[in-house]
């Protein structure tokens, strides 16, 4: 006997929906997902660290001139894995899962749950200079959100069910549940309410639960002795909170213009493999700490031996030198943005996490060195702590994330103060210039970025084809008033656009008051064309630009009614205020929590 195995589900759906409320069952999902993403963290770690201990057994540890190839190795077969069998762009994963929260319904493709760990291993075990955070968080959104297809929820439990994916994703990989959480709030910008808050907190903790269950429970930096917090060093916190803010806005543009650059010069496949695996490999033979995510270079700072960074490297006689180490360390901080994008885009895959706060360590070492160099009395660990914090606030712009996050990974909460301060000094700092973090700046460039404020959350959601009206009866330039009045007589429209005959672009628009004093006069039938009667609009709409944008022209033009042409010039339709507020008012029923 064969079983019908989509009749049993459909059973089973039916069942679930008569038995288990949705919000019960949604805290169920969040338990499956937070398992999920930690069983997927440890995997990802796994995989790196078995590639990396492989590479550094076939090299026998020998001089860095193997640098010069691991790197394009690891982007080569990353980038063959996702051209021929993946098929599909896996690169920026938080930005993906921003763009699925905004624009997609909440819907991440099934192959994310295994593709980009895969590649971003593959990346990172040879070396690649960048991090395995996004990937996995991209990896746990996607098992959020088709865990929560499979059981036909709706678009706010699903954007809910990646929300704790993400935060599951960062509790696993980090053994920090509290920044999984912060980081689904800030980041991803899922509102906090009630019906939210169980759903990520369980994930963020399940997950780190199965994380401690398979990694043990040693946290990722472990450290004993920090300094006690002292109010006399708060100049000094205030002083590192600005220079993480200011080398937050240098990483956010100088990443995002780079990776520009690197997108439109070179369009061949292997022309960017090539480029960017000899750049990286280039950088890490003159710079061995930007090897892989970085975080052995954070541990040796943080014990305070700077000299040991200068090992396999050319400039390993001068390890004992001020100067080289205030122009070592500052280099490597400032060419970490260009080894991650060489890595990126020659066609490796992974995040900014793990870049931001190795740059972020290097920083607020470099700022505490230089301190103590002008007879100041600054504990090198606390700052390269607060470092980490500040730069990942001002990068992420999510402070709270960046203070628990590095709270968490030092397995305690001694340096909370310092945290605090310099990862609110840092994002007061970067919000000055740069409105969007690094993640949300290419989605608000395109108004495609779903945010906490709710009028301009539900205009994201809202799209042009859902608003456009069609039904309007168009005319021609060269119609007479009487060949218009029979047009009028046959529409309930009051408006009616202008259109080239030959080539459908939009001229103008006719409206019904301003010819309806002369349309009941015969005589003037043939004397009056529509060329003569039509009027220019004060704006005309594009069928693709943002519902925001849209609005603010209603606002700047006064209009009720406006035209929509594409981008050549040929007339779509018209959209209306009213037509956008009706449809407005029913996103929002479904957006909101009642």
């Amino acid at each position: 006997m064969k079983l019908d195995y989509q009749n049993i589900f459909t059973n089973l759906l039916l069942w679930r929906e008569k038995h288990i409320p949705e919000s019960r069952f949604v805290i169920i999902l969040s338990l499956v997902v937070g398992i999920g993403a930690g069983l997927a963290a440890f995997l990802l770690k796994s995989l790196i660290h078995f590639i990396q201990n492989f590479v550094v057994n076939l090299t026998n540890n020998e001089l860095n001139f193997w640098y010069l190839g691991l790197p394009l190795v690891g982007i080569l077969l990353a980038a063959l894995f996702v051209k021929y069998i993946v098929k599909d762009d896996i690169s920026h994963g938080v930005t993906k899962i921003l763009y699925a929260i905004s624009q997609h319904k909440a819907i991440i493709k099934l192959h994310n749950i295994w593709s980009s760990m895969i590649a971003s291993a593959v990346t990172i075990g040879f070396g690649g200079s960048v991090g395995a955070e996004a990937p996995i968080v991209l990896t746990g959104s996607a098992i959020g959100s088709n865990l929560g297809r499979i059981f036909k929820l709706d678009q706010k439990t699903l954007m809910l069910l990646v929300g704790c994916g993400a935060a599951g994703a960062i509790g696993g990989i980090f053994k920090a549940p509290i920044a999984g959480v912060a980081f689904t709030l800030e980041v991803l910008l899922l509102d906090l309410t009630m019906t939210s808050i169980a759903p990520l907190l369980i994930s963020a903790v399940s997950a780190t639960a199965m994380s401690y269950i398979l990694m043990g429970q040693q946290v990722m930096f472990h450290f004993e002795h920090f300094e006690p917090f002292s109010l006399q060093r708060i100049p000094f916190l205030i002083i590192l909170g600005i220079v993480c803010g200011l080398m937050s806005l240098y990483f956010v543009r100088g990443m995002n213009w780079l990776e520009q650059k690197f997108k439109r010069k070179i369009k061949n496949f292997y022309a960017k493999v090539a480029v960017g695996g000899i750049i990286s490999g280039l950088l890490i033979f003159f710079f061995p700490p930007l090897y892989g995510e970085g975080y052995d270079t954070i541990a040796i700072l943080l014990k305070g031996n700077s000299e040991q960074l200068f090992s396999q490297s050319l400039f390993f006689n001068y390890r004992n030198e001020v100067w080289a180490v205030i122009l070592f360390l500052g280099l490597i901080s400032f060419l970490k943005i260009a080894a991650s994008v060489a890595t990126n885009g020659g066609g490796g895959t992974g995040g900014v996490f793990a870049p931001s706060l190795f740059v972020g360590c290097l920083i607020g070492f470099l700022t505490a060195f230089i301190l103590n160099q002008l007879g100041c009395n600054i504990p090198l660990a606390n700052f390269a702590f607060a470092g980490m914090a500040g730069l990942m606030s001002g990068v992420m712009h999510a402070p709270l994330t960046g203070t628990f996050l590095i709270a968490e990974l030092t397995g305690g909460y001694d340096l909370f103060m310092t945290l605090i301060i310099v990862s609110v000094i840092s994002y007061l700092t970067i919000i000055i210039f740069e409105p969007h973090s690094l993640y949300a700046m290419r989605l608000a460039q395109k108004g495609e970025l779903l945010t906490h404020h709710k009028d301009r959350a539900v205009l994201t959601l809202l799209k042009m084809e859902n608003v456009i009206e069609t039904d309007l009866q168009e005319v021609f330039p060269e119609m007479t008033l009487g060949e218009l009045v029979k047009v009028i007589s046959q529409s309930n429209r009051n408006i009616f656009p202008v259109v080239s005959q030959k080539t459908h672009k939009f001229l103008g628009v006719v409206s019904l008051d301003e010819v309806r004093n002369i349309m009941f006069q015969p005589r003037l039938y043939n004397r009056f064309t529509v060329r003569k009667l039509m009027n220019i609009p004060p704006a005309k709409i594009i069928n693709n630009m943002p519902m925001e944008k849209v609005m603010d022209i209603f606002e700047k033009t006064s209009a009720w009614n406006l035209p929509v042409v594409d981008e050549k010039e040929k007339y779509v339709g018209f959209v209306s205020k009213s037509k956008i507020f009706n449809s407005y008012r029913k996103v929002l029923v479904h957006f909101s929590d009642n």
